[in-house]
């Protein structure tokens, strides 16, 4: 005998115990009397004693049937309860989601956004956890991500936001005392600093119109987990730097920051939305990508074209 516990059959003798009638329970339950009547014999035979007595012309509880009808009428009615609140959780957007974005990306773009997303679904509300590193969505328990990669995980469902360019640039102190490289194999001569959470290695790959590729491997005085902690250093001019368009372009059109080498290209990737599966997406995490896809499929912070 199975240890689950015969629920379908629960289900159905506390309908036929309600409605006092197998024919009344199969018409409330979308079933046949067949299949309602099969399910009460099996659960008898589970249980090891007569749940009602049958006559052509009445049908009534036996003793042992009324000390569980209540029981398994209430076990019909909260299931029914659970199964339309996951209905409606699953048609209207509302309920918690767990969300993980790369820090600096979360920090400027994400959380600026949130307030207008919290007004148009005010029965939402966000877990939204800030990391650098790349979480298991799956493994972890998260809804959703937002990733900046040059491909998505082929694991996962992903939507294309918006491309993602790497820019190479350097304070104009640094320009000025140590001039600016013309080809990417003179980095060899300048100090560069490393990120820790590239998708592959630590090297730098350029390419450019005629189709030379250059890898470069960064070296320098500092090496972080978060692109945000480079600033300081480069800004100062102490060395040079790739950084994602939506943390240079504010610095370069502020006249802080210079791209170098403009005949060559960084790689370029893009922002995904990414969920662990599209069929199973509920209508909480549908709005919030149909959100991010309104807010970031053209932001203003693109400076590569």
């Amino acid at each position: 005998m199975s240890l689950l516990p015969d629920f379908e059959g629960l289900a159905m003798f506390a309908k036929v115990a309600e409605e006092r009638s197998f024919a009344a329970a199969a018409r409330a339950l979308g079933v046949s009397v067949a299949t309602v009547s099969r399910a009460v014999a099996r659960l008898e035979e589970r249980l090891g004693a007569r749940l009602l007595n049958r006559t052509s012309r009445q049908l009534a509880l036996t003793v042992f049937g009324r000390t569980i009808a209540d029981s398994a009428l209430k076990i019909y009615r909260e299931a029914e309860e659970v199964e339309g609140a996951a209905r409606e959780m699953s048609a209207r957007p509302r309920g918690l989601v767990r969300l993980a974005v790369p820090m600096s990306f979360g920090l400027r773009w994400v959380a600026p956004l949130l307030p207008a997303f919290f007004e148009a679904y005010p029965d939402v509300s966000v877990d939204l956890h800030l990391s650098d590193a790349t979480v298991d969505l799956v493994g972890q328990g998260f809804d959703c991500a937002l990733r900046i990669a040059v491909l998505p995980d082929s694991s996962l469902v992903a939507r294309k936001l918006c491309p993602v360019a790497q820019v190479l640039v350097a304070a104009p102190a640094y320009i000025e005392a140590h001039g600016a490289p013309r080809h990417p194999s003179e980095l060899a001569d300048h100090p560069c600093l490393g990120y820790a959470y590239r998708a592959r290695v630590d090297v730098w790959r350029f390419t450019n119109a005629a189709g030379e590729e250059v890898a470069i491997r960064p070296e320098g005085p500092l090496r972080v987990t978060n692109a945000d902690a480079l600033l300081p250093t480069v800004l100062a001019g102490v060395a040079i730097a790739e950084f994602p368009e939506f943390i240079a372009a504010d610095y370069v059109r502020a006249g802080q920051l210079v791209p170098l080498l403009p005949d060559w290209k960084m790689g370029r990737g893009g922002l995904y939305f990414v969920t662990p599966s599209a069929r199973t997406r509920p209508a909480k995490v549908e709005a919030l990508a149909d959100f991010f896809v309104r807010h970031l499929s053209a932001p203003d912070w693109r400076i590569v074209s």
